[in-house]
């Protein structure tokens, strides 16, 4: 049988890589028309699974069409060019000035947009380790060996800020059944090489918070009794945008008096779609001036305080937008409903006598952390999770904690704003049936569990 291969044909019947390998390994010698490029494209993306059913990532998976027509319409725009797109470096000064004054800023201040949190990071702690040799010289100490104090329940971010900047990590491990830390965790591990203590709100293991508060009284006794001034810095990343309009009346961020600077993620529950995040100082003061670098770019001096340069202005703006479209009483409700819904499937998951629900009642991120009661001689949480994404579409991750807390698996299910009701119904029917279904099987091999590993989006 002889192959068609007609001159045209595949402009008039359809896409050659319908037959065809696509190009993968080697730069292609010839173009294609855009149609058969955008098809090409789709074909593989059909194979993803779909962004509304994936309760694994905390990134933003829808936005209004009023904000994704001004995130395509301003693609083109290289945000660092602040001489030539001036309005949207304001617009980035603006969105500072409000997160500034949702986390309760006593004054002027300072901050950034950044790619997400994991820059923020970076550029957060670069400021600790730098205020802290400047604390050090004015001792007339060495500043050769310093440390930083965070959690095992803090994203791998620290341990790669810590190994790319020479920082020793005081890694303060978990237990089963203590998720978080608090003062008595981190005192022992505080000295004068401390450049700061990191206090995460809304882990993504469980969605919890640590005790900042605790750990600010611990860092202000220190300061009392022993002159040492250790700052916090806040790993707000996921709850930055949670916990002010959840719980508005709970202290985790500037009022508190060691909590020096903040990083927040736009695209988590800010709403925005990927990437960007947001690096919020205390005071002008917080940001060591040494990291600032002053240029002459394109016919204006700038001020620049960022590991990336060129990157787009869209998600700037698409974030102003989201600021001014919903306010505090959008972002409010918003919060709400999505905390109602994972209540909602808590609450189911109780009732069916197979999972217990973790921390439930505690101030904490619109997700659901669970795992099966009693113990399964046939099949664990990893095996549910496979049931679930295989046979009907969710992703739902199951994981081990961190150490000291390795011995416990768990799953999670995030609660977008997307996520109706109905949904939420059919998440628990979907959930029952997957156990049903391995209560039948007497669970599944080894070699077909999927361990799905969280995604945090930073």
């Amino acid at each position: 049988m002889t192959e068609l291969r007609e001159p045209g044909a595949e402009a008039l019947y359809g896409n050659r890589f319908l037959t065809e390998r696509v190009p993968s390994t080697s730069f292609p010698q010839a173009g294609m028309p855009p149609v058969d490029a955008m098809r090409l494209l789709g074909e593989d993306l059909n194979l993803e699974g779909d962004p509304q059913r994936n309760l694994a990532t905390f990134v933003t998976t829808w936005m209004e069409p009023e904000a994704q027509r001004i995130i395509a319409e301003n693609l083109h725009r290289n945000f660092i060019d602040h001489a030539e797109y001036p309005i949207s470096a304001e617009i980035e000064q603006r969105c500072v000035r409000m997160l500034a004054d949702l986390f309760h800023a006593p004054g002027e201040t300072t901050g950034c947009r950044t790619q997400g949190s994991s820059e923020a990071i970076m550029l957060g702690a670069l400021s600790l380790k730098w205020k802290w040799k400047e604390r050090r010289a004015a001792a007339h100490a060495p500043a050769t060996a310093p440390n930083l104090v965070f959690g095992a329940d803090v994203h791998v971010v620290w341990e790669k800020f810590c190994r790319y900047f020479d920082v020793e990590p005081r890694i303060v491990p978990l237990e089963p059944g203590k998720y978080t830390i608090g003062p008595d965790d981190v005192a022992p591990h505080v000295d004068e090489n401390t450049i700061g203590v990191v206090g995460v709100l809304g882990t993504t293991f469980t969605g919890h918070m640590d005790d900042i508060v605790g750990i600010n009284h611990l860092l202000l006794e220190l300061k009392r009794e022993r002159g040492l001034d250790v700052p916090i810095h806040v790993d707000a990343a996921s709850g930055g945008f949670v916990w002010p309009f959840l719980y508005p009346d709970s202290p985790w961020d500037f009022r508190l008096e060691q909590v020096r600077s903040i990083n927040v993620s736009g695209h988590k529950y800010g709403l925005v779609y990927p990437g960007i995040g947001w690096l919020v100082f205390r005071e002008t003061a917080d940001l060591a001036e040494d990291l600032v670098f002053y240029e002459n770019y394109l016919g204006k001096t700038d001020a620049t305080f960022t590991l990336n340069f060129s990157t787009g202005a869209a998600m700037v703006l698409a974030q102003y937008y989201n600021f001014v479209r919903l306010g505090r009483e959008g972002y409010t409700y918003v919060m709400r409903q999505m905390q109602q819904n994972a209540q909602v499937l808590a609450k189911n998951l109780e009732a069916s006598g197979r999972f217990e629900v973790i921390g439930a009642g505690q101030e904490q991120l619109p997700l659901v952390a669970f795992r099966l009661r009693g113990r399964h001689t046939s099949y664990d949480e990893s095996d549910v999770a496979w049931q679930l994404s295989a046979e009907r579409g969710w992703m739902v991750p199951a994981y081990t904690l961190p150490p000291n807390a390795q011995s416990e698996k768990i799953m999670r299910a995030l609660v977008k704003e997307t996520m109706s009701r109905e949904q939420v119904e059919r998440l628990t029917r979907d959930i029952a049936e997957a156990c049903e279904t391995l209560d039948e099987k007497g669970g599944t091999h080894d070699v077909e569990r999927e361990q799905t590993k969280t995604g945090t989006g930073y």
